[in-house]
């Protein structure tokens, strides 16, 4: 399955409702539309959280990031990502035309 990262920003309503509950109904979202969560992480900076998900397709990854959002109030980006091997494969294939 394709590999989507997922960037979480807190705001102030969405941070007040932090609770392993609602980690548990994220990760029921993520199921539901196909995904498999591989890694979930609170970090600093930029960015509150970073999920690392896998996803049957974008449709599906478009679907649970809207439907977290509407539970949780997190602003999500959700980015599709290669492998850096297959990155090069990829860029070798681009000079080559």
């Amino acid at each position: 399955m394709p590999i989507f990262m997922m960037f979480g920003k807190y705001n102030q309503e969405s941070l007040q409702n932090v609770s392993e509950e609602r980690t548990k109904k994220a990760v029921k979202i993520i199921e539901k539309n196909g995904g498999k969560v591989v890694s979930m992480y609170a970090v600093m900076g930029e960015h509150d959280l970073v999920f690392t998900l896998d996803f049957p397709d974008s449709d599906k990854a478009m679907a649970a990031s809207v439907s977290l959002q509407m539970l949780t109030g997190i602003s999500f980006t959700t980015s599709p990502v290669v492998d850096v091997e297959q990155f090069d494969h990829l860029m070798s294939e681009i000079k080559n035309i």
